[in-house]
């Protein structure tokens, strides 16, 4: 398979209007609005949003955030379920970083108003999740941790008066000054719904917060604004892009049926850290002998034995198995699931929930290095849009709002030492284009179909050749749904060629004509770029080896 031609930038009016700011923050989520504030000491800073600036992944968080808090726990004992999770491909240096920065920065988010919940004696009530031996798991309102971690960051950003907010806008591109280095931003202000809202935003440094890539999918627990802008946005401008085949399904989702598409509720993992447990159609436990930990095993390990339930039995979903928490547990602990399952007709105080694996994290994304500098000069990245190597082949529950806050703190930190200088931005000579928007449906089942839970190098080979089609489909004129579709189509092809490539089964990259991890041939990541031939754009992997651990 030829991975698909892609276009070098989207098509787009000239802006009409331009603007000069220190600092631009692409998405409004944890990573985004913690770098806000942190990088408001450096001059003016603009935060872009493409729904109102509450939106986005991080106000979905059901789990929590983990971090070592508890005197019976240590950042060592962190780093080793992160390590292990990882599948052998998590950078050390990076986990370290995550953990011994994490409960500083935990700490720091309660002084900045965001309230956790606590026990009978005013400590942290602490939980645990799959792949954590111990309990670190910090939560709010039992099951809403990323609603009130976001209510706080929101309340203390429109405290602030020097950060300016733009809501309702797509960034198009960026600009790029003559050594190829960031210039601003290219956006289009969707609020005004006229295609004249295209405007430029100049700046010395662009920081890249803008979330994952789950529309990709039919199913997923992502909001209708994860269509990938930011990997889109950072491979036309010649970014290093890392690890996108792993793709981590969350192996219980709500299951609403065949038909149901696009965000699927979510039922917290935390949900089996108080004692559920998955059950076939038979009312038999599975998971039993297939990880130490059973019921709370990884992530990728509990999806891929869902997986194989379903496809051993012929059926479309499993079952959790929460009823012996009662109704008390159930409204106090997990009040958000309780009310989301009542309201399509399940009652898990009396009933199994039915459940099934959907698309839910990027474990992948944009390179940076420790402090979230990216391969394009002045431009940054954090949170689910970024590869900080923290994750390797499968992210560890509750790390991903930890990994938004720490490394946004560092790319503050690293602004504050080094400000870039502000570049005159030269003319765009990049070959535009656009794919339309009624082709989403179709990519999205392409994608689900042929590099779903399970891949295979035929079904690979066939959903790059469908979506090759699907992306010659122009779109007539210029708008938001056809941007948001070239998105999504980029990243696409670049994720469909790497997970062609690496021929192993990792973490969640499964490949059931290689279902073995090889490590001899494997045990290290993939970086991709956009390579330019003939006037046309195309994903380029290239292997990266893994350094080994200190210590081996």
């Amino acid at each position: 398979m030829t991975a698909p031609a892609v276009p070098q930038r989207l098509a787009a009016p000239e802006p009409g209007w331009t603007d000069t700011v220190d600092v631009v923050v692409i998405g409004s989520g944890i990573a985004g609005l913690t770098a806000a504030l942190r990088a408001r000491e450096l001059g003016s800073v603009l935060v872009v949003t493409k729904d109102v600036v509450a939106s986005g992944s991080t106000q979905w968080a059901q789990g929590g955030i983990a971090a070592a808090l508890s005197p019976e726990d240590s950042p060592e004992d962190h780093l080793h379920d992160t390590l292990v999770a990882g599948a052998g491909l998590s950078d050390p240096e990076a986990v370290r970083v995550l953990v011994t920065e994490g409960p500083e920065a935990v700490r720091d988010l309660i002084e900045l108003g965001a309230v956790f919940d606590t026990g009978a004696g005013g400590d942290l009530s602490l939980t645990r999740e799959g792949g954590h031996h111990r309990n670190r798991i910090a939560h709010a309102g039992g099951d809403a941790t990323g609603a009130e971690i976001e209510r706080a960051l929101v309340a203390a950003v429109k405290r602030a008066p020097d950060i300016r907010i733009i809501e309702h806008a797509l960034v198009l591109d960026l600009l790029l000054a003559a050594d190829g280095a960031v210039a601003g931003v290219t956006l289009h202000v969707m609020g005004e719904g006229q295609l004249d809202g295209v405007g430029a935003i100049r700046s010395r440094a662009v920081i890249l917060a803008s979330g994952g890539l789950g529309q990709l999918y039919a199913a997923t627990t992502n909001p209708s604004v994860s269509t990938g802008d930011g990997m889109a946005l950072a491979l036309r401008a010649g970014a290093k892009v890392r690890d996108l085949e792993f793709v981590q399904f969350h192996p219980t989702v709500l299951w609403l049926g065949k038909g149901a598409k696009g965000q699927q509720p979510l039922v917290s993992e935390a949900v089996r850290g108080e004692g559920a447990f998955l059950v076939d159609h038979e009312g038999k436990r599975f998971l039993q002998g297939q990880h130490e930990l059973a019921d709370l095993a990884p992530r990728d390990i509990v999806a891929k034995a869902i997986m194989r339930q379903m496809l051993a039995s012929g059926k479309d979903h499993m079952f959790l198995d929460a009823r012996g928490f009662g109704d008390e547990k159930w409204r106090v602990r997990f009040p958000t699931i309780l009310a989301s399952c009542r309201s399509h007709g399940i009652d898990p105080v009396h009933e199994l929930i039915p459940v099934a694996p959907a698309c839910h994290y990027s474990s992948g994304g944009v390179w940076t290095d420790l402090f979230g500098q990216t391969s394009v000069p002045g431009l940054y990245a954090c949170g689910e849009v970024a590869c900080t190597g923290v994750h390797g082949a499968n992210r560890l529950a509750s790390n991903s709002l930890l990994e938004g806050l720490v490394f946004a703190r560092r790319i503050a930190a690293s602004l504050a030492a080094d400000l870039p200088e502000l570049r005159e931005p030269v003319a765009d000579e990049r070959v535009a284009g656009l794919v339309a928007a009624d082709v989403v449906p179709e990519l999205q089942r392409v994608m689900t179909v042929g590099s779903g839970v399970i891949r295979s190098a035929s079904g690979l080979s066939e959903a790059g050749d469908r979506l090759a089609k699907l992306i010659e489909q122009p779109a007539e004129q210029p708008g938001t749904p056809d941007w948001e579709a070239t998105n999504l189509a980029t990243v696409a092809t670049a994720l469909i060629e790497a997970a062609t490539v690496r021929e192993e089964s990792r973490g969640s990259h499964w490949r059931e004509d290689h279902p073995d991890r090889d490590d001899e041939l494997w045990s290290g990541s993939l970086d991709l770029t956009l390579r330019v031939e003939d006037d046309s754009a195309r994903p380029a992997a290239k292997f990266v080896a893994q350094a080994p651990p200190e210590g081996n």
